[in-house]
């Protein structure tokens, strides 16, 4: 078992922070590298965030279910007979083996080990062989529940039993994406891209979280998008990157017919992105998965008016895979493997008032909310 940081670790981990973005270095090294702080990450922030699931379409019907991880606790999400949404962890009570498996249609769950049986709310109706037991009674026997909703189209889970609801906590983040993507719950799924990444999870989310690394390393997306329009604004656990399409041809792709004409991006605390890219009417998840202290899953869902993607889309999802995400992998790789040297502690933040896409303030903003969650831990 990996040793916990104790409480001075614990203080330590914030020298050189400052609320003030223009006087702050970023996240110290130990944060990325160290397995202790991967293990916080765990139990303090991803056991305790809204952790997104899937699109509506794939659990719309009475029966529909979904199974997935978060970290390192299998969950299932489940559509009653009822029409209402559950979540469980996905063990039985009788001798923990997982319950449901991948995703589909049901109309009970019964644990393939003994078969005992539950309803789709969580409560146990079979279990076979136990007449002569003492004081035994199924009727006392549930699923442990876990928070779910849908917000936005998708659907997301939180672990923390006491955790308040993603509206809530979310504020102004669904009037946005409502506006300029109303039709967010109407597409449908279309295609995945899958990465394994050696590098922290927190690595990933702060590339993604600025610009000021785009005229260097992704001089197609700085002619995809007017970088002149570029505004990043930080919220309580959001924060939006909005710019226009650009106007002169590009070679990331085309976007001459775009009916979308604007970049509108969304990250929501702590690893989900929400991506509106200029084309079709479309919406891309980015999941960012902590798999290790130097080591992050990501999957790429694409979301579009059709089952097919067009052309159009088909060049999206070729650029995304073949040119934008082979940046910044080598990016985040290079990264880590600068914070496992002596060379690094940690860096100035680049801070612009003015909120550009120059400009690391996003990633501050990020930093914090880690540092508040660390803070939290420390008691």
């Amino acid at each position: 078992m990996t040793e916990l940081p104790s409480k001075k670790q614990f203080t330590e981990i914030a020298n050189g922070y400052s609320e003030n973005a223009s006087a702050s270095r970023s996240l110290r090294a130990e944060a990325y590298t160290d397995p202790a702080w991967h293990q916080v990450d765990l139990r303090e922030i991803i056991s305790r965030t809204w952790q997104w699931v899937c699109h509506v379409e794939k659990l719309r019907e009475p029966g529909s279910y979904t199974t997935i991880e978060i970290a390192g606790q299998p969950i299932a999400v489940v559509r009653d007979r009822d029409g209402v949404l559950r979540a469980f962890y996905n063990v039985c009570k009788h001798r923990a083996h997982e319950l449901l498996s991948g995703e589909g249609i049901t109309s009970r769950i019964m644990c393939p080990y003994h078969a005992w049986v539950y309803k789709l709310d969580g409560n146990l109706i079979r279990a076979p062989h136990t007449e002569n037991l003492e004081g035994f009674d199924p009727k006392e026997i549930c699923l442990d529940e876990v928070q779910v909703e849908e917000f936005c189209g998708f659907i997301y889970v939180n672990l923390d039993a006491q955790a308040q609801s993603l509206p809530k906590m979310s504020g102004d983040l669904e009037t946005e994406i409502q506006h300029w993507a109303p039709d967010i719950a109407d597409l449908t799924f279309a295609h995945r891209l899958t990465y394994d990444i050696k590098s922290n999870w927190k690595n990933v989310v702060d590339n993604f979280l600025e610009c000021y690394h785009c005229p260097t390393a992704h001089k197609d997306f700085c002619d995809l998008v007017d970088m002149d329009t570029y505004k990043v604004t930080t919220h309580g656990i959001y924060s939006s990157h909005m710019a226009d399409a650009g106007n002169t041809p590009n070679s990331a792709y085309d976007v001459s017919n775009a009916t979308v004409k604007t970049h509108a991006v969304w990250w929501l605390w702590p690893n989900t992105c929400i991506m509106r890219y200029p084309g079709r009417s479309s919406m891309i998840i980015l999941n960012i998965i902590p798999a290790g202290p130097d080591r992050t899953l990501e999957t790429y869902d694409f979301f579009l008016e059709e089952k097919t993607p067009n052309e159009a889309e088909l060049e999206t999802i070729r650029y995304l895979d073949e040119v934008l995400q082979v940046e910044d992998i080598n990016i985040v790789e290079s990264v880590q493997k600068g914070m496992n040297t002596p060379a690094f502690d940690s860096g100035r933040i680049v801070n612009d008032p003015d909120g550009s896409g120059m400009s690391e303030h996003a990633v501050h903003h990020f930093h914090g909310l880690v540092l508040d969650a660390y803070k939290r831990a420390a008691g």
